[in-house]
């Protein structure tokens, strides 16, 4: 039995998805490793494989190791070569500020201190003519100061060079010849685009963090042949698409956000499947709570993002909190506050969750493993929501005592409230921090939450959906199977993608056809190759075509989706499809006679399995009847409140309240809300009997 199998990795639990030829979905849940997380994947890929007796055919992984190195600064020693008088462009950035009246507020720190920001002598013209040749000397004294520094990584990023790259070319291959053991980024390689600061920015990151990636993904490979598994790997792009692990090796910039985007990548999926023309995500685990929209079965993507910048309460074009990165991603918005988020008072005595969170290791209370802060999941514990025998079918115990001490002690005496109380409005905490998300996602792209499905997964996501979307006035949730576990679910569904970019700036005019055609068909050709040497034929290959635009005059630019691949019409349809997109992200559009210009152009190339990766329906397993449990609802208190798992449900709505429980997560069904079952297998549950 040949087996598919996707491995996420998340701040408490390592998820294992497998799905075998005929459709049979596996699943496996266990601790993360955070000492050596490659270790959880591949205890977790060779575990699925003794459960099933099966033989991997791919391996398709989702990590955050990326985006955790950058974030606890555990990147490696690297130094940025730019053109002279340029070297400060990582700290002057674009003078953005995410909260403009906090003076005590100060930018994030860069990831190449001063001292390794070095020049050399050359300069070329926008359009790529040379100023000043590069100087050798000048080449001579970086080489030097880089062996004497001992740096791990080199990112070059020189003025223009997406218009002319000769000069990084040579510097790169001077370097390399000197200093063979130094990992080299070349800025257009990696971001072949205008804007000083996110071109260095982003080659920056992809040099910093390579060492660590590569390291990784080594140290995992070499795991999983030590077990006997030898099939290829492929790594989630935070764009929703595979890549092979060697193109992440040399990218992995492009990987930082790919644990969060498989969930929506199978959300995008099931969207597509049920006709559902509006989607939010809501993804909650034990560390973080990331949202997302699906629109029409489509992703949304942003053209950037900015890892560690947080949610800005209010508009999310407050940005500069955090380390830009220039590349493609699934728009997703992040808190931290997950299951494992701690719940404490602060020095006024108010309470507070999270972002501090428990963790894996010793993670809540409840896991007696020396948690002493009382968290989320200890919270849902003692509300009865959570079975005390245990989370992942009974393989992790809870301490339901411990957990009722530790909020006893350090939320409700101090706070002179009860247990269930003190523990009920952490909860409420935690649900308005986390619909900040919902809303950066929805309300601030100018879409009517209301009118959307929330789809919950997560280990914690159905836990809490119902609360938030009564809040949010939404009126319809769906729970998907193997809520969770869906991010590596995710990734089985996910199609191999490959992006290319090239700078283009020219006025909108009728005399740019042929060039503008011979741009198209060239980074089409590219894009199509890639996906081609990926083992996809012709027919089962797309091809994606955008434009950066904006009206002369303007300081930035949207993405507008080019629907052919004619120069000669497209031309002609650019002003209308530019202010149709205007308008809809900023809500007006200038008369069509208005200048535009087009900075730069994009080609997506797709492959596509042959059949179908999605089963026809996903039916729940067996599992045995479970006795009913108290539970805390606001207003009643606790009550007697019947637990069913998913196959017990039909299309029959069931009133609330109930509690739902499965091997891989919990779904809290509050009064005023009923649940069914659909057809495929997924949990419908709708306020106030609301058809669906």
């Amino acid at each position: 039995m040949k087996l598919r199998i996707g491995a996420d990795i998340g701040g408490t639990f390592t998820d294992i998805v497998a799905m075998a030829d005929d459709g049979t979905v596996h699943r496996l849940k266990l601790p993360s490793t955070p000492q050596d997380y490659a270790l959880g994947v591949a205890e977790g890929v060779a575990g699925i494989l003794r459960q099933t007796g099966g033989e991997a055919e791919d391996i398709l992984h989702a990590t955050t190791i990326g985006s955790n190195a950058i974030l606890e600064r555990k990147t490696a020693r690297t130094a940025l070569v730019t053109t002279q008088g340029f070297r400060d462009v990582l700290e002057i950035r674009d003078l953005r500020m995410p909260r403009l009246y906090d003076i005590n507020w100060t930018k994030p720190d860069v990831l190449v201190p001063r001292d390794l920001r070095l020049e050399v002598v050359e300069k070329l013209r926008p359009d790529g003519s040379v100023i000043k040749p590069l100087d050798r000397a000048s080449v001579e004294r970086v080489i030097a100061t880089l062996r004497e520094t001992s740096v791990e990584s080199v990112a070059i990023c020189l003025l223009h060079s997406y218009a002319n790259p000769a000069h990084e070319q040579a510097l790169a291959s001077a370097i390399r010849i000197a200093l063979p053991d130094i990992t080299v980024c070349i800025s257009h390689n990696i971001l072949p685009e205008a804007g000083e600061y996110p071109r260095s920015s982003t080659t920056v990151v992809n040099a910093a963090i390579q060492p660590v990636v590569r390291a990784y993904l080594g140290q995992l490979q070499r795991l999983l042949r030590e077990q006997g598994i030898a099939a290829p790997l492929q790594l989630m792009q935070s764009n929703g698409g595979l890549t092979s692990a060697d193109n992440a090796r040399l990218y992995p910039a492009r990987i930082v956000e790919s644990g969060p985007a498989a969930g929506v990548v199978g959300a995008a999926v099931l969207a597509r499947r049920f006709d559902e023309k509006l989607l939010v995500t809501f993804d909650m685990g034990g560390t973080t709570d990331k949202a997302g929209m699906v629109e029409d079965g489509q992703v949304s993507r942003a053209e950037q993002m900015e890892v560690g910048g947080g949610v800005i309460a209010g508009a999310r074009l407050l940005v500069g909190g955090g380390t830009l990165l220039k590349l493609p991603t699934i728009d997703l918005a992040e808190i931290g506050a997950g299951g494992g988020s701690i719940c404490r008072l602060d020095p006024a005595g108010a309470p507070v969750v999270g972002p501090q969170s428990a963790g894996a290791d010793p993670g809540p209370v409840c896991y007696g493993r020396g948690g002493v802060l009382p968290t989320i999941t200890d919270c849902n514990l003692v509300l009865g929501y959570l079975d005390p025998a245990g989370l992942a079918g009974g393989s992790m115990k809870l301490d339901h005592q411990a957990a009722w001490d530790a909020i006893e002690t350090h939320l409700a005496k101090p706070l002179g409230l009860s247990v269930p109380e003190a523990a009920m409005g952490m909860r409420r905490i935690a649900s308005s921090t986390m619909m900040r998300a919902i809303r950066a996602v929805s309300v601030e792209r100018g879409r009517d939450v209301r009118a959307a499905t929330m789809m919950a997964f997560g280990g914690n996501g159905s836990l809490f959906a119902a609360a938030m979307a009564a809040d949010l006035g939404m009126q319809r949730i769906l729970v998907p199977p193997m809520p969770g576990l869906f991010s590596a679910f995710g990734l089985l569904l996910a199609d191999t993608e490959h992006h290319r970019t090239r700078a283009w700036r020219r006025r909108v005019s009728p005399d740019l056809v042929t060039e503008l055609q011979t741009t198209l068909d060239a980074i089409a050709t590219e894009a199509n190759a890639l996906v081609a040497a990926d083992g996809y034929p012709a027919a089962h290959c797309t091809l994606r075509l955008q434009a950066m635009l904006r009206y002369v005059g303007q300081s930035s630019e949207i993405a507008v989706q080019l629907p052919h691949q004619n120069a000669a019409q497209l031309l002609a349809d650019l002003p209308a499809l530019f202010a149709a997109e205007h308008a809809k992200v900023y809500g007006f559009a200038a008369d069509l006679g208005e200048p535009i210009e087009i900075i730069s152009l994009g080609a997506v190339a797709t492959g596509h399995p042959a059949t179908p990766r999605l089963p026809d329906s996903m039916a729940p397993a067996d599992a045995p009847p479970m006795p009913s449990r108290r539970a805390w609802f606001e207003g009643v208190g606790f009550v007697e409140t019947r637990v069913l798992n998913r196959r017990e449900l039909n299309d029959t709505p069931l009133p609330g309240p109930l509690i739902i429980q499965e091997y891989d997560a919990t779904a809290l069904i509050p009064p005023d809300w009923t649940a069914s079952r659909d057809s495929f297998g997924c949990i419908r549950v709708l306020r106030d009997g609301k058809s669906g």
